[in-house]
């Protein structure tokens, strides 16, 4: 996962008091949704573990802030694609599977490189979207 050699650029992170645990007490894991891998909630490398390392799924609970644990419908979030900030970071694409609304998320220092790779790949697995891709100047 290609990182910005400018560590002092990079957006800084707040601290975020989140509730994972039923019954709205605090655990220390949680249970991914499509693998089912019991996923630590400490991530080297960011300050809220929202998906999962392995699969890079997630789960559509929060609304506007990360941790708020609004969002009504719970759906799935599968990861559609890597997007790419100005200053070089990498941003996980999710789309929710119940409401298909999209959101974006930092990947952890201890995601998966071979899933974060193909997930950057897929567009140009597309035969009509890799044709395009290398044809084009």
């Amino acid at each position: 996962m290609p990182r910005n050699n400018h560590h002092d650029t990079r957006r800084p992170q707040r601290r975020k008091d989140v509730l994972h645990a039923r019954g709205g007490h605090r655990g220390d894991h949680f249970r991914c949704a499509s693998c089912r891998l019991d996923v630590p909630l400490a991530a080297p490398g960011t300050a809220h573990r929202n998906h999962c390392p392995h699969c890079l799924t997630s789960l559509h609970v929060d609304r506007k802030i990360p941790g708020d644990r609004a969002a009504n419908c719970r759906g799935r979030m599968d990861a559609l694609g890597i997007a790419v900030r100005p200053d070089g970071e990498w941003l996980l694409v999710h789309r929710c599977a119940a409401c298909a609304a999209l959101s974006t998320n930092r990947p952890a220092a201890d995601d998966n490189p071979l899933s974060l790779l193909r997930l950057a790949l897929a567009p140009l697995t597309a035969a009509r979207t890799a044709g395009r891709a290398l044809l084009t100047p």
